[in-house]
């Protein structure tokens, strides 16, 4: 039996956006995961966009099946004039200038039943369909009931944020069809053949040299002098590659979007090729710079794991384990010790036929012991000095197959002896060998940087968001601009413990899983200190302990990704001011007023009204209201005049003020109105859109919203 669990109606673009965000939440409250999840919106908003743009309008129907097997089921329907060549398009026979019928095709491949009617001028019909995931549990009634409460309780997000979350997804989606076995196999093609390029300019330059010194004189300076010549086409090719992919000329096809991520990844590969190459001539002659940091084994090693899998993908009679044991973390140049140990890694894999090589880390006092095992071909004693010498490259059986430019061992033991260690090798002929790189825990002469903090602006509340991913940081950033809030960024603990000495906080938000360590201590440390305990601390986390961090002191918890909206409405709240929130409305159009009154319902705010400027100026002195909303074009006098007015009155000057107006305005007068104001709103916008601009505002300004 079929339940039905919402209805939607197309009449604007905006709706669109909305039936892609309640299919996602439906479809996340039904089990499905976040690759279903995303299948199913996007077939929904191109079959809802089909109906609105070749019949201006449709129904969107969600209901739940409780057959064999149960099911997803998702009706679009409209009343427009139907489609001529259904049959041509549905084999994909039909071309279109305007591209109708792909979406068809396309939908019909990411549902698992698909179904459509048209009848020439009366309308189109298509019914999707998804298999419930095994784990869902029957759909009833009451969990029917249940899932329509959930459903309210998702905020509509603005349609920019859902256009990003879905570019998320699809550049989500083509990554996982990006790595494929033939591409791989291209692209180390195209790096041997450059290496062959590159072997063979530094033959020509080592049969020119006359001696082992005028031949390092001569490839330091050719590798000073030719930097900019490498550099600048590979920056060039990866420029030109962002800038298709970023669609800053125009869309791209799935295939050519494919093309241009292989031309942008070689360049890449290509890049750290020749870098390799000018970093041997930067540390010969000492300007070569070091930029330790904190990091751990267990990221370097599953970095360097994710890197190193292509050399596996053709041979797979030989296994690369890595082996961590308790080792602290270490403090030095984390991308430095990564290219060492993938120049060895690389050299092991390359000389082993068959059989292990085995990547270890072990912590001896103050000092870190890497070693690479490998069970290849071995290294003859004679030999063993020579591996380190510019160019040598010794002969073997394999060498006939395996090219390279003799140039890996050298740079990375310079680059060991930069970082305050060495590199030493033991070797069996016939049996293997192991590199071991040993190299201090801390990077002698230096310390960890301390951090500067931004000056607090006295007209923003400071808020501390203890956070080490730079992504989401940058996400806080979006959220807390032109907001009433001043975020103050912290990395680590104790960047975050000096931070709470030098200011004082409105707000903290804590994530507590840092690389470094949890912060539960420090929010149990917070609650209990007689300063710091009246401050709200927020917890955001990827995981659901909530009743942990209630049970510690936290004022609110997310689960990340965090909401911006719901952030600011949450900080509103815990912040709000004890005055009535009030909001005072100038416009002499009573339409506006209606609507603006119809997005305001449950919000908990107070309207006044004033349908002429001298009200409405007179209103502000009388109920200092927490924000006034202004239109620009009114009778008697003009908005611009009543805002000048406001802002010069001592009673009304610090009230933020938002415009909403239908007027066109000129590049000169927006920018002093930005100045004069909170924020400018086209009355132009669809009510939904339009409704969506002035919450986020509202919450911005520091409102808090009953939602």
């Amino acid at each position: 039996m079929n339940r039905t669990i919402l209805t939607l109606k197309i009449h604007a673009e905006t709706d669109i956006v909305l039936a892609r965000q309640r299919t996602r939440q439906m479809a996340k409250l039904l089990g499905f995961d976040s690759q279903d999840q995303t299948r199913i919106a996007t077939a929904v908003s191109e079959i809802a966009r089909n109906a609105f743009q070749y019949a201006g309008s449709g129904i969107v129907k969600f209901s739940v099946d409780q057959g064999t097997p149960p099911c997803f089921w998702i009706t679009v329907s409209d009343l427009g004039s139907g489609i001529a060549n259904l049959n041509s398009i549905l084999d994909g026979h039909y071309t279109s200038s305007t591209g109708m019928g792909l979406g068809l095709v396309g939908t019909r491949r990411l549902m698992d039943h698909f179904e459509i009617e048209s009848i020439l001028n009366q309308g189109t019909t298509v019914l999707l369909g998804k298999n419930l995931p095994r784990k869902t549990a029957p759909i009833n009634s009451d969990r029917l009931v249940e899932i329509s409460g959930e459903l309210a309780k998702f905020l509509t997000q603005n349609p920019l944020e859902e256009i990003r979350q879905q570019n998320k997804e699809l550049l989500d989606a083509l990554a996982q069809l990006r790595t494929r076995e033939e591409e791989l196999s291209q692209t180390n093609q195209e790096l041997e053949d450059t290496n062959r390029g590159v072997v063979a300019l530094y033959t020509e330059l080592n049969e020119k040299a006359e001696s082992l010194k005028r031949i390092s004189d001569l490839k330091t300076s050719f590798l000073s002098n030719m930097s900019h010549e490498f550099r600048t086409p590979l920056n060039s090719i990866r420029s030109l590659s962002n800038f298709l992919l970023n669609r800053m000329d125009g869309e791209l096809t799935g295939e050519q979007e494919k093309q241009v991520s292989l031309i942008r990844k070689s360049a890449q590969e290509l890049t750290e090729l020749v870098n390799d190459l000018l970093d041997l001539a930067k540390v010969e002659a000492g300007k070569i710079d070091i930029y330790p940091a904190q990091f751990t084994v267990g990221d370097l090693f599953g970095t360097l794991r994710g890197m190193l899998r292509p050399l596996l993908a053709h041979n797979s009679s030989i296994s690369l384990n890595f082996e961590e044991s308790d080792v602290q973390k270490l403090y030095t140049d984390e991308n430095k010790v990564g290219q060492i140990l993938r120049n060895l890694i690389s050299n092991a894999l390359k000389y082993t036929e068959s059989g292990e090589v085995r990547v270890a880390a072990i912590q001896t006092g103050k000092t870190i012991t890497f070693s690479v095992t490998d069970t290849g071909i071995g290294i003859a004693p004679e030999d063993i000095d020579r591996i380190f010498e510019d160019f040598v490259q010794l002969a073997s059986p394999l060498q006939r197959r395996i090219q390279g430019t003799g140039l890996g061992l050298p740079l990375s033991r310079q680059l060991a002896q930069l970082l305050g260690g060495n590199i030493s090798v033991s070797s069996t002929l016939g049996r293997g060998s192991t590199f071991s790189l040993m190299l201090p825990m801390i990077y002698p002469d230096n310390q960890p940087e301390s951090v500067e903090f931004p000056q607090i602006n006295p007209e923003r509340l400071p808020v501390l968001v203890l956070e080490d991913n730079p992504e989401t940081l940058f996400t806080y950033g979006k959220y807390f601009e032109k907001s009433r809030y001043q975020m103050i960024a912290a990395s680590t603990l104790e960047q975050a413990e000096k931070a709470l000495q030098l200011f004082k906080f409105s707000a903290i938000i804590l994530d507590v899983l840092l690389k470094e360590k949890n912060t539960w201590e420090l929010l149990t440390v917070i609650k209990h200190d007689e300063v710091l305990q009246e401050i709200p601390c927020l917890v955001a986390t990827v995981i659901d302990n909530e009743k942990k961090a209630v049970s510690l002191g936290a004022d609110a918890f997310f689960i990340k990704p965090v909401d911006g909206w719901l952030l600011l409405n949450t900080l509103n709240r815990l912040l709000k001011r004890e005055a009535q929130q009030t909001i005072l409305l100038i416009d002499d159009d009573p339409s506006y007023r209606s609507l603006f009154r119809e997005c305001l319902d449950g919000t908990g705010l107070s309207l006044i009204e004033a349908d002429r400027g001298s009200e409405g100026i007179r209103l502000a002195q009388d109920k200092q209201p927490i924000a006034i909303v202004l239109d620009l074009t009114m009778p008697e006098m003009s908005g611009i005049e009543v805002l000048k007015k406001l802002k010069d009155d001592p009673l009304t000057c610090q009230i933020p003020v938002v415009i909403y107006t239908l007027k066109l305005l000129e590049d000169r007068e927006r920018q002093q109105l930005t100045c004069l104001s909170a924020a400018i709103l086209s009355k132009e916008l669809s009510p939904q859109t339009a409704g969506l601009g002035i919450r986020e505002t509202l919450l911005r300004l520091g409102l808090h919203l009953m939602m």
